[in-house]
């Protein structure tokens, strides 16, 4: 059984590469386990359109200055980082050159 089955009528599941989806549409974007937290966050903020936001669950060890200087890059900036969540709130609409191609977040990281 998959979410993407039983999602609720005000969610949407998106299933593929998140270069590959439409920017600034989504309210919100989770992401547990993606990948490292810079590289999470270069993939799920061009989701969000303003004013929404991107939760991260990267555990209690992880640092947020990393996010934050993705975050700057990309439109947003860190609401909070506690009890290993990292918010981010976008304040923009996704800069021109985002999302980079696929494959180049993980080769090569903006932090």
């Amino acid at each position: 059984m998959f979410l993407r089955d039983h999602a609720p009528p005000n969610a949407r599941v998106v299933w593929g590469r998140a270069e590959e989806q439409p920017v600034d549409w989504a309210g919100c974007a989770l992401a547990k386990a993606l990948a490292p937290p810079p590289v999470a966050a270069e993939w799920c903020l061009p989701l969000v359109r303003p004013g929404g936001a991107v939760v991260l669950w990267v555990g209690p060890t992880a640092e947020p200055e990393p996010v934050r200087r993705v975050a700057g890059k990309l439109a947003a900036g860190v609401e909070s980082a506690a009890g290993g969540l990292i918010v981010l709130r976008k304040t923009g609409t996704t800069p021109e050159g985002f999302p980079r191609r696929p494959g180049m977040a993980k080769k090569r990281p903006l932090a």
